[in-house]
């Protein structure tokens, strides 16, 4: 039960002539609150002016060359603001990441890493090589499906079917939901893991080992 604690602070002096007293009473913090609850991360994400594919323009402008991903970074505990951060393969082979403020679309700055891990770069242009839809167009294509949080491009070929853009939207009061762009047409499907998938065909394949024996 929730109860209101009053604290009564009474201070007299006495002074010449007569004495006069003070009290001061204030409710405990323990009051009921009238402020309406609200999931932070949702709010934080559904309130970002700027989208995935303006963030991605801002990123371009700044270090030309090739987006590769963007994602929304909203982890500011501390009061820190949210920030797009954008990675761009230059032509070069250098690699940028680049941090856009989602209020304005400003640049809110940029470092450059150089080439050091050449087996990454050449996965990445070899996924772009099929790809008619870029970073963009994807975050575009899945936005029907909430707010984009994240792009980017799939250049391990984990599902199979070819090049693709990995696609996070998140609707406030729901939860983070995963989507698969195809990098040709821009279809759009729901992303599921593959790995329960193989699952079941490991069980299927034990199920017709057993059936060996029997026959014997």
């Amino acid at each position: 039960m929730k109860r209101n604690i009053v604290i009564a602070a009474v201070t007299a002096a006495v002074l010449v002539g007569g004495g006069t007293a003070t009290a001061l009473a204030t409710t405990g913090d323990d009051a009921p609150s009238t402020a309406p609850h609200t999931d932070d991360d949702g709010a934080r994400v559904t309130s970002v002016k700027v989208s995935a594919g303006d963030a991605v323009a801002s990123a371009l402008r700044e270090a030309p060359g090739t987006a590769l991903s963007a994602e929304l970074d909203d982890d500011g505990d501390d009061g820190e603001r949210a920030a797009w951060e954008v990675d761009v393969l230059a032509g070069d082979g250098t690699w940028h990441s680049v941090r856009i403020d989602p209020s304005s679309g400003k640049v809110l700055g940029s470092q450059t890493e150089s080439e050091d891990d050449t087996d990454d770069t050449a996965e990445a242009r070899a996924a772009l090589k099929g790809t008619s839809v870029d970073a963009a167009g994807a975050a575009k294509a899945a936005a029907g499906h909430g707010t984009v949080t994240s792009v980017e491009l799939d250049d391990d070929g984990d599902h199979g079917g070819g090049a693709a853009w990995e696609v996070d939207t998140r609707t406030s009061g729901k939860a983070e939901q995963d989507w698969r762009v195809d990098g040709k047409t821009g279809k759009v499907t729901a992303d599921r893991p593959d790995d329960s998938g193989s699952d079941d065909s490991d069980g299927s394949d034990s199920g017709s080992d057993d059936s060996g024996p029997d026959d014997d």
